[in-house]
């Protein structure tokens, strides 16, 4: 995935270590973002397209993921409709998957991170892109 942007939002420095260390082992880079204002606010500074997706953790202090993820979406920029946004959570029932898709998420995926579905989950929505 080398040449790809992904943006990282979660609280937990250990959950941001590991989930940095396993993106950035696949060739994308990786920024992180502690809590859900410091993403939109990565995202919304940042030119449009530069970020290929975006790993939204669920529960967090100041402005949790779903309301982050509502707030990108509403941005007025060409991408803002179109970055992959997929749910990080300890949570796997229906109505968080529900939640997060309502919230306007692509995909929901549960912590602790699974490896093969992570990167599953880059392969779906990253393009291969030349590095320049």
């Amino acid at each position: 995935f080398r040449g790809n942007r992904v943006l990282l939002v979660e609280d937990d420095v250990i959950n941001q270590e590991i989930a940095m260390e396993i993106i950035g082992a696949t060739g994308a880079s990786v920024e992180c973002a502690s809590d859900g204002r410091a993403g939109l606010r990565r995202f919304g500074e940042m030119p449009e397209g530069y970020f290929d997706m975006i790993f939204m953790d669920i529960q967090m202090p100041v402005m949790n993921g779903y309301e982050a993820t509502r707030a990108i979406r509403k941005l007025s920029r060409g991408d803002a409709l179109s970055v992959p946004i997929i749910a990080l959570s300890a949570n796997a029932y229906a109505e968080d998957i529900a939640a997060s898709r309502e919230a306007g998420m692509n995909e929901h995926m549960t912590k602790p991170l699974d490896i093969p579905q992570l990167i599953a989950e880059m392969g779906r929505w990253l393009k291969p892109k030349e590095e320049g």
